[in-house]
């Protein structure tokens, strides 16, 4: 075996091996949101001006606005609301659906997500890459855990009578969301129509009607 395959096969093992949140090289390095400096992640905050407020959330025991398209809403914790998640791994949502809401297909690129149904019924479920595309679903009910697969396309659906909340906690500081509907039909600027019409196997006039609607 060459020397520069061993080497490559190395760069491959390492970059799976840190294929994630770099781990805390100190006890903590709060976000420092003001900082001119760009980096991957957010510069710490130097550690003498931090505060116990820089590691505090209020307000995820409050309902989400669910009157929308999609009647469901997402309280987000990530570093952005919490300064001292950085370089932590981790964060979390709540999720709030009215009856019959959804949270509409979507992927966390940067990371895998497990959800607590707290109040209601939920029906749930992700689907595996290609070529399988193999939907994995279950009905949720209180208190039930649910993963959901790093980078894996997901959904919930509220299939109960009254309203539902789940807690879930996201394996990254900045776990990312993209939305397929939002991402498919509402880019800026759009795909060609032509595209997406191939690739959905429609009338042209349906991807223009739906990114209408976007």
């Amino acid at each position: 075996m060459s020397r520069f395959l061993i080497f490559g096969l190395i760069l491959a093992t390492c970059s799976i091996a840190f294929a994630s949140d770099p781990s805390p090289l100190q006890d903590f390095c709060v976000a420092d949101p003001k900082s001119p400096v760009l980096v991957n992640g957010l510069v710490c905050k130097d550690p003498k001006l931090v505060q116990a407020d820089d590691f505090l959330f209020r307000g995820l025991n409050i309902m989400g606005n669910t009157t929308n398209a999609v009647g469901s809403n997402v309280t987000a914790v990530n570093v952005a609301q919490l300064p001292g998640l950085n370089t932590l791994g981790i964060s979390m949502v709540r999720i709030d659906f009215a009856p019959m809401g959804i949270n509409a297909p979507h992927t966390h690129p940067r990371a895998t997500e497990i959800l607590t149904l707290i109040e209601g019924r939920l029906l749930v479920g992700f689907v595996t890459s290609n070529p399988e595309n193999r939907l994995i679903s279950k009905v949720l009910e209180e208190g039930d855990v649910f993963v959901f697969p790093q980078g894996l396309i997901h959904f919930q659906q509220n299939i109960g009578h009254g309203n539902a909340i789940a807690i879930a906690a996201l394996s990254s500081q900045n776990p990312g969301v993209i939305t397929i509907a939002d991402a498919v039909f509402g880019s800026n600027p759009d795909i060609v129509g032509d595209i997406l019409a191939k690739a959905f196997q429609v009338d042209i006039n349906v991807v223009y009607q739906i990114q209408s609607k976007f």
